[in-house]
């Protein structure tokens, strides 16, 4: 099939025009990275049940990127390859650009480009949408094309689809997200394997799951990337990253993992947010969650979104959470699913975030102060007489009430853990009594881990 030319590094060859052949759907690769490939393997490995879904045939008619090569195992001929992505995305006979290059320029001048061009587009990109999602939404709207994300969040999990369309007769209460599989694979080698923080991450980064610089991952910001998108779709309120709280696992210990253990709880970070009667909780944060629930048993780089709905009750979304194939399945389900839209005349992007453009605003976010959880609290405290009831004293004058308590047989002359699990409590308390504990000479450090005993 003729798929046009294109301007590339070696040579110019003529613009081409629209095409006018019903039975194609013509798409633009941007980036061919690891998911850009697998997008390319399975649009040439699954081409015929493809073009059976469809009633039309795929033709990958350019890609756009720096340092690809012509690959005639996947069928990458020269022709196809380019530098120039800006031209790319204007081309008359484009139909679908799929955006893989990341990050936010030029990711996000290009979307916007392609959208005003009259393409559809589909993206993996949390990061971009999280920041500037509205802008790219409000444009697709006006021009009338579709934006399909649904790899931006779990990978390979359908959860952006099951919020926008499959739970939309339903008033959502509650999201919880293991959403990002670094994190999730590291605390899993903490527990199972009784290692420390620095050698799960070491551990991580030899098998390819953590980046040479995992900070993104570690500290909990991909994960609040993606949390912006939930709440979007959950709830319809427009959330930036930098008002979700946001706290990561490097501070999380082998004796933390351990007393969880003892306590009846599992460790995971986890992704939150819930509607308070209009007041949005968006929170990242290490979080200790009983050892019965199921998200307790999602292990290694697997994704799991735990969705509590009004009428529908709990469910629960689990599968592979990156990875070349998984996350280029679900980018080729908004590319096919946007191809029969096209095909059938209709603005299948019109409510792509379940609620028209207009009508996704920002909302009231919770304060982390006013936000009330249980608690692990860890103290490291002098082994001496008293300790116990200093600390208990202390938490009482600040209304924390103490569930149960693990203390490590005596020493001589040693420091000792205290450990201790609150009931309910807000955090302003919480905060407060550490800060008074901090002063207590017979305690050297304190720590503390929200826990969700009700999910």
């Amino acid at each position: 099939m003729p798929a046009g030319h294109l301007t590339t590094k070696h040579r110019t060859e003529p613009a081409v025009t629209a095409h006018t052949d019903a039975r194609l759907v013509r798409v633009a690769l941007l980036g061919c990275g690891t998911v850009g490939e697998g997008v390319v393997r399975l649009l040439r490995r699954n081409a015929e049940m493809f073009e059976r879904k469809l009633g039309a045939a795929f033709d990958l008619a350019g890609v756009a990127d720096r340092s690809l090569r012509p690959n005639p195992a996947l069928g990458l001929e020269s022709r196809l390859i380019t530098r120039d992505p800006a031209s790319l995305v204007i081309r008359p006979d484009i139909d679908i650009v799929v955006e893989l290059f990341g990050g936010q320029e030029p990711a996000r001048s290009l979307m916007l480009k392609a959208l005003e061009a009259g393409k559809d587009v589909v993206t993996a990109n949390k990061a971009l949408l999280a920041e500037n999602g509205d802008e790219i939404f409000r444009t697709a709207a006006k021009c009338g094309r579709a934006v399909g994300f649904e790899a931006s969040v779990g990978g390979g999990v359908p959860i952006i689809r099951t919020l926008r369309e499959a739970l939309a007769g339903d008033r959502q209460l509650a999201v919880y997200g293991i959403v990002n599989g670094t994190c999730n694979s590291i605390l899993s080698v903490m527990t199972e394997a009784g290692t420390e923080f620095e050698d799960a991450l070491r551990q991580a980064q030899e098998s390819g799951l953590a980046e040479a610089d995992p900070t993104l991952d570690i500290e909990g910001h991909d994960a609040a990337h993606k949390l912006c998108l939930l709440v979007t779709l959950a709830f319809g309120v427009l959330l930036k990253p930098a008002r979700v709280f946001t706290e990561g696992i490097s501070r999380i210990t082998r004796a933390d993992i351990n007393y969880a253990r003892q306590l009846g709880y599992t460790i995971k970070l986890l992704a939150i947010a819930k509607d308070d009667n209009g007041a949005i909780e968006a929170r990242v944060h290490p979080t200790m969650i009983p050892r019965r629930h199921l998200l307790a048993d999602v292990a290694g780089a697997f994704n799991a979104i735990y969705v509590h709905s009004e009428a529908l009750g709990p469910t629960m979304y689990y599968g592979q959470g990156a990875g070349q194939l998984p996350t280029a399945t679900a980018v080729m389900a908004d590319i096919l699913e946007i191809a029969r839209h096209r095909r059938a005349g209709s603005r299948g992007g019109a409510h792509a975030l379940g609620y028209p453009a207009g009508a996704v605003r920002p909302g009231s976010i919770k304060r982390m102060d006013d936000v009330v959880c249980e608690y692990y609290l860890r103290f490291m405290a002098r082994d001496q007489p008293g300790v116990l009831g200093a600390i208990a004293s202390v938490l009482g004058r600040n209304r924390i009430s103490i569930a149960s308590v693990i203390q490590q047989e005596r020493g001589v002359g040693s420091t000792v853990p205290v450990i201790m699990r609150t009931h309910e409590a807000p955090e302003r308390n919480l905060k407060r009594a550490l800060m008074a504990i901090a002063k207590l000479k017979m305690v050297e450090s304190s720590a503390f881990i929200r826990i969700e005993e009700r999910l």
